[in-house]
């Protein structure tokens, strides 16, 4: 049974303090996705445009993912994870330097820096979505890993309210160059943070274990697909955020349709998180560990359902209330998913297989925000969205029909 006290995970130092970078790197990784989407449309005026960033940035993070999960399980995580924190440093300085007023590089190099930022933010999330998977597992003893999944959801959907919102916000009331200062300034801190975090060490690698990179990657992935209830949980979620969602293109839903500005789309950006922090309270206490199957279905259905009334609502609080709703359906989803790959993976091939969840689920987002853009270009913005929501709805359905041992999953891992 699950302990009463749903606060118990919080009490080990070294996971407090891993949550607080988390935190700040969170909110100022979609602070500046905010600034970067709203700046990159101001310039181009195209909703393919913001779909390219997407694309731009699954790239390098599916490229490099695989071979960065190798890595995370047998090098030191702490190491890994501080040093690639510090790409996103650069790429914030990037911004800064090329946002400059008096340097006028938007005319003299049009908007191609800026898509460099964005292929070093994908490197660095390639790196890190393993890396950070990997070393929460090892902060937290065994039975409190579905508490610590809980808070780790938690921590990065306060991020991506705070930092939406302070991107808009900042940007709309001050400027933009405001608005990157801050971003650099969470990264300076994350950087002078991190170092303060005891290092849990390398795994042990088993004797008998695969050696030689190649060989090790595919263990990881044939561990995968060897797993139902792991390719099932990231396959659904893969399709589901391919298809269900509307972020990529809510800079458009703001300036063209709502608008709203630059800060409206900071508040809209942050209402799913709004959502999904809420929920995340609720199951802090009441743990998605006996439906957990069925809860997963539903939550994707719930958000495929969103998508679609959002994309029909005119009405700027109405609109902000649905994207809040779909937070909230995202969540239960995210912390089942997150438990399943702590709670079905040892820790030897974490990484690994953190990895091969980064290229489903992580790439999905940001081949999900490029087919957005493309199918708003070749149908229409409303139109692509609502067809995206009923894909998502088809997908869930499909999922329940032919995942029998993901349908009747539950998540009872503490005794």
């Amino acid at each position: 049974m699950f302990s009463n006290d749903a606060f118990e995970v919080m009490h080990i130092r070294n996971f407090r303090l891993f949550m607080f970078y988390r935190l700040l790197m969170t909110s100022a990784t979609l602070m500046q996705s905010v600034v970067v989407a709203w700046l990159l449309y101001n310039i181009t005026k195209s909703v393919l445009s913001l779909g390219m960033i997407g694309l731009t940035e699954v790239i390098p993070q599916v490229s490099i993912a695989l071979f960065a999960g190798h890595f995370v399980d047998i090098w030191d995580r702490k190491r890994i994870i501080f040093y690639t924190s510090l790409l996103m440093l650069i790429s914030s300085i990037i911004l800064v330097i090329y946002s400059e007023p008096s340097f006028d590089f938007h005319v003299l190099l049009g908007v191609w820096p800026i898509y460099v930022t964005i292929f070093l933010t994908g490197l660095a999330r390639g790196i890190l979505a393993p890396a950070n998977a990997a070393m929460l597992g090892q902060l937290v003893p065994r039975r409190l890993l579905t508490r610590a999944a809980i808070w780790n959801s938690t921590t990065w959907q306060i991020g991506a309210v705070t930092g939406p919102a302070l991107g808009g916000l900042v940007y709309g009331f001050f400027g933009i160059m405001p608005a990157l200062f801050l971003v650099l300034a969470l990264y300076l801190i994350c950087a002078f943070l991190f170092p303060f975090i005891k290092s849990p060490g390398k795994i042990i690698i088993p004797e008998g274990s695969t050696e030689g990179i190649f060989a090790r990657m595919k263990e990881g992935i044939h561990y995968v697909f060897n797993n139902q209830v792991l390719l099932g949980a990231f396959t659904l979620d893969m399709f589901a955020v391919l298809f269900g969602g509307a972020v990529a293109m809510l800079p458009v839903f703001a300036s063209d349709i709502l608008k709203v500005g630059p800060e409206g789309l900071g508040i809209l950006r942050a209402c799913p998180a709004i959502g999904a922090i809420l929920m995340s309270v609720i199951l802090t206490f009441h743990p998605p560990v006996k439906y957990s199957g069925p809860l997963l279905f539903l939550s994707v259905f719930g958000f495929g359902l969103s998508m679609i009334v959002f994309a029909l609502s005119r009405n700027f609080y109405f609109s902000a209330f649905v994207l809040f709703l779909s937070g909230v359906f995202d969540d239960i989803s995210v912390v089942i998913r997150a438990s399943i790959l702590q709670l079905f993976t040892s820790d030897e091939m974490k990484g690994r297989v953190a990895a091969v969840n980064s290229i489903f689920i992580g790439s999905s987002n940001e081949l999900g925000a490029f087919e957005s853009g493309v199918a708003a270009k070749m149908m229409g913005l409303i139109p692509s969205v609502v067809f995206g929501g009923v894909m998502t709805l088809l997908i869930a359905g499909f999922a329940a029909v032919k995942s029998p041992s993901l349908r009747k999953l539950k998540l009872l891992s503490e005794k």
